[in-house]
This record gives structure tokens, C-alpha cells and sequence, in this order.
């Protein structure tokens, strides 16, 4: 592709296409990846990204949904609409904020406790055998390149 770019458009320097394409590539192929490992376990990748935010907030596995918008990057009324079906699911639950008795707070139960740890375990099997083509310092470096690349666009 790259290379027909360059035949095609020589007056364009096409070489972020030689790494972004190929992320944009692999972004696919992991969704799929992704979408598989969590249909096993009858969820849906957003509901996998809820679960496993509470998940990694500790114990008691619980946040508020401002604290969840952050965390899965969604707006206001969405997050509203996924807390309640995952709460019509059993895998989550409101429950008043002790802090403050207007506000709530989603925590997960022990139903979604159990299916966002079976749904990681296959996850992360799936990814180690996706990136078996590299060796462990390959993807210490990649990851770190990665970083440097996404920073600009996490803070």
C-alpha cells in the first residue's frame, strides 16, 4: 500500500502510513480479538469496559458514574444507560453515596466480579498468543514507543 501511495502521490511523504496503517490495522484485528473473548462470556465490549473499571478500582469495587465516564471514556446519558443494563443484568448495583445522599455510586457484584475476571483471563490469553511473534524485550519496547505515541492524546 505504501508503496503504490508512493508511486501513486510522490509529492506526499506517506511515511506515517508505514506505522499507522499498520495500527490502524492491528486495531481490527484486536477488536475482533476482543469481541470474541468477551462473547464467550455473553458481554459486550462496553459492558466488558464498565465491569472491568470497577474491577480495577479495588475493593470495594465501586465508583461513582462520574469517576466511570472518565474511566471508559463515554458521555453522561450513555454511562446512565449502560449502569442500568448492567443492573437489569445483575452485574452491577447502585448504592447511595455515603458522602453525599443525592449521589450514588455503581458497584459490582459478585455475578460481575466473576464474569470480568473469567472474560480478562481469556483476554489476555488471546493477546499473549497475539503477540507471540515478538520476544519479551520487543514488547517492552513497543509498548514504550506506543506510549510516547498516545500520551499527547491521554492527558
Amino acid at each position: 500500500m505504501v508503496a503504490a501511495w508512493r508511486r501513486e502521490a510522490p509529492q506526499l511523504d506517506v511515511e506515517p502510513l508505514e506505522v499507522l496503517s499498520r495500527v490502524a490495522r492491528l486495531a481490527r484485528h484486536l477488536d475482533r480479538l476482543r469481541r470474541d473473548a468477551f462473547a464467550a462470556h455473553e458481554l459486550e465490549t462496553w459492558e466488558f469496559d464498565v465491569l472491568a473499571a470497577l474491577r480495577r478500582a479495588g475493593s470495594p469495587h465501586e465508583l461513582s458514574p462520574g469517576q466511570l465516564l472518565v474511566e471508559t471514556l463515554v458521555a453522561s446519558g450513555t454511562m446512565t444507560n449502560r449502569v442500568d443494563r448492567l443492573a437489569g443484568r445483575g452485574l452491577v448495583e447502585r448504592r447511595p453515596d455515603p458522602a453525599d445522599r443525592r449521589s450514588v455510586r455503581v458497584r459490582l457484584t459478585a455475578a460481575g466480579s466473576a464474569v470480568v475476571d473469567a472474560a480478562l483471563a481469556d483476554l489476555v490469553e488471546a493477546e499473549h498468543r497475539m503477540l507471540d511473534v515478538l520476544g519479551r524485550e520487543e514488547r517492552r519496547a513497543l509498548a514504550t514507543l506506543l506510549r510516547r505515541v498516545s500520551a499527547p492524546f491521554e492527558r
